[in-house]
């Protein structure tokens, strides 16, 4: 049985703790938190604490915290030679103080707290800088029903800085489309299978394969058509940047 003791309470957190309560081969030995009123109503299920004198001994910490405060935070635990992971996407394992033994557990997903996430389709990307760790944390992510992945720091931070691409950008030009439609009194809900789909297509096909649309075609009529129905001027320029970019990577100019 692996004994885990989560360190922070945002969504990763959060989800975790349901992952790990939830798998059969591990234990939250203990869950802390600065603020204690973000995981006090947990108290009655796991051993909660706002204390870091108080931390029991665990096979591994888990810092589900900022990226700015994982420095700090790993600084001021109160033990040595102890397995400490970060889950931060950025932020070098080289950041977690050298006084233990250092790792990262990091769950390539977008997490909001609301929202349910099946563990099992999420792949854990691993660090560990005393080789030893590597097959503890591959046994961890397994625990977790999850597919890992080890990835030195460069390799994490690329697919972080990738991951804002697929998941973030693509969300704001979602924003943008319900705004633009949203305008015109058109439901949104109109658009979810085409979302679906575009997503679903890249499963079985490269993006660049996948792409359609009037910039690929080099549709300049239809083009032109779009730009004069924008209104809002950041939506036109988005616009603009991206057919650009669509039109160079199939050779229009």
């Amino acid at each position: 049985m692996i004994t885990v003791t989560i360190l922070g309470a945002g969504n990763v957190a959060s989800h975790l703790y349901k992952a790990f309560k939830n798998a059969k081969d591990v234990t939250v030995k203990q869950w802390y938190n600065r603020t204690y009123s973000d995981i006090s109503s947990y108290a009655n299920e796991v051993d909660t604490t706002d204390n870091l004198s108080q931390l029991k001994e665990a096979d591994i910490y888990i810092m589900a915290v900022s990226d700015d405060s994982i420095a700090s935070l790993s600084r001021a635990l109160p033990f040595e030679n102890r397995l400490v992971a970060h889950t931060s996407g950025s932020v070098s394992i080289h950041d977690l103080d050298k006084k233990n033994q250092r790792a990262v557990f990091y769950p390539l997903q977008t997490f909001s707290k609301d929202a349910e996430l099946d563990f099992s389709e999420i792949p854990i990307c691993i660090e560990v800088t005393e080789k030893e760790n590597l097959q503890f944390m591959k046994d961890l992510a397994e625990a977790l029903g999850c597919t890992s992945y080890k990835i030195t720091s460069e390799q994490r931070q690329t697919l972080h800085l990738s991951a804002v691409f697929v998941n973030n950008f693509t969300n704001q030009l979602y924003r943008i489309a319900h705004e633009i439609s949203d305008a015109k009194s058109i439901n949104f809900d109109i658009l979810k299978p085409l979302i679906m789909e575009t997503a679903r297509k890249v499963q079985d096909m490269s993006p660049y394969m996948a792409q359609t649309g009037p910039a690929k075609r080099n549709d300049k009529k239809t083009i032109k058509r779009h730009l004069k129905l924008l209104e809002n001027e950041d939506h036109k320029a988005i616009y603009e940047l991206l057919t650009a970019s669509i039109k160079k990577t199939h050779n229009y100019k």
